[in-house]
Order: structure tokens, then C-alpha cells, then sequence
């Protein structure tokens, strides 16, 4: 690749402090929505293994008309506890 010497500007502009400013502010705002991004990711993919083994007992046995489900309450109420942790 030949260079051309008359126009060589070594990739770089002059920018006064408020210019400056902007694109740090820029980048900041980029960098907290990409951060923000991963945690709404991170909490879905959370909820979505966290409902995966209900669905999946549910249609263990489709064959059968009833579920025996002891402690139900209980168990219902762990995962309401389980949800909202994962929310917040």
C-alpha cells in the first residue's frame, strides 16, 4: 500500500474542551444502556430457567387428567419469593 504524503494526517482531529465534553458523554450514555442491556438480559434469562422445570412437569405425563402436587403452597410461594428476587 503506497502512502500518499501530501495527504497523510495521521487519523486524528483537533476538538475544543466542550466537543471533548460531548463524546465523553457520549460514551458514558452508550456504555450505562449497553451495561443496563446485560442485567435486563441476564434477569430474563434468569426467569426463563427459573419457569423452564415448571413447564417441563407439566407436561411430563400429558396422559394423566390429575397432578399430585404436595406442599403446594409452599412451593408456590418459594417461587413467587424466587421471581421477585430475580426482579429486583
Amino acid at each position: 500500500m503506497e502512502i500518499d504524503i501530501d495527504n497523510f494526517d495521521f487519523g486524528f482531529t483537533a476538538v475544543d474542551e466542550a466537543e471533548l465534553d460531548a463524546v465523553q458523554q457520549s460514551a458514558e450514555s452508550i456504555n450505562t444502556v449497553q451495561a443496563e442491556k446485560l442485567n435486563a438480559e441476564e434477569r430474563l434469562n434468569k426467569l426463563y430457567n427459573a419457569i423452564l422445570p415448571l413447564l417441563s412437569n407439566l407436561k411430563k405425563n400429558p396422559e394423566k387428567e390429575y397432578i399430585l402436587w404436595p406442599n403446594r403452597t409452599q412451593k408456590i410461594e418459594q417461587f413467587e419469593n424466587l421471581i421477585a428476587e430475580i426482579i429486583k
